[in-house]
């Protein structure tokens, strides 16, 4: 019975993961490791130093900002976006830190956007989200395989009528709008 105990103990251990397993060079490399070269030695990362507190991994001046995986959440989420977002994102894990809905944030920073006491850029801009499974994750290197890619194109209070774009996908891999008219109006691409 203990030799039971102890293997599904192990099983658990070997089989879960940790964000502690992680050092910050792989903590990087799995936040930019679907990034070009150039993005990847360049970009800023951001990420969790102690689980819960957000930090500057690796500063740069770099047009990306990537943030690396939240180890409070399951599974692996990478997000990398145009550095002119990061007030706006900022904003809304300041926001989700105090307890506000996903709703409520969606509104407090509508407000603040419309009433320009927060930056958000007027123009097109960019986000990507590569997310996978953790038994997928080389600790040691921060390599994610198998996981997916979508792309996010910000373009503030777009529509239907003004993209062509439709306003879900009718075909595999096909891109669309969401929130049209809106501030997060953006097109949605979520490649095979």
């Amino acid at each position: 019975m203990k030799n039971i105990i102890l293997g599904i103990s192990f099983l658990l251990v070997s089989t879960g993961f940790s964000q502690e397993a992680l050092s910050n060079e792989a903590k990087i490399n799995l936040a930019t490791h679907f990034l070009p070269e150039k993005d990847k030695n360049e970009a800023k990362v951001i990420g969790y130093a102690d689980g819960v507190e957000m930090t500057v991994l690796r500063d740069s001046k770099s047009y990306l900002t990537c943030v690396a995986d939240d180890p409070n959440k399951d599974g692996i989420q990478i997000v990398c976006y145009y550095t002119e977002l990061e007030d706006f994102f900022q904003r809304g894990r300041v926001l989700k830190s105090e307890g506000k809905s996903p709703i409520e944030v969606r509104e407090i920073r509508k407000v603040e956007i419309d009433s320009g006491e927060l930056d958000f850029p007027k123009g097109q801009s960019m986000m990507y989200v590569f997310s996978g499974k953790e038994e997928n994750l080389d600790v040691k290197t921060g390599v994610l395989e198998e996981g997916k890619l979508r792309y996010v194109i910000y373009i503030p209070y777009a529509t239907q009528e003004s993209t062509g774009l439709p306003l879900s996908p009718s075909a595999p891999g096909m891109p669309w709008i969401m929130d049209p008219g809106t501030h997060r109006a953006h097109i949605m691409v979520m490649p095979n």
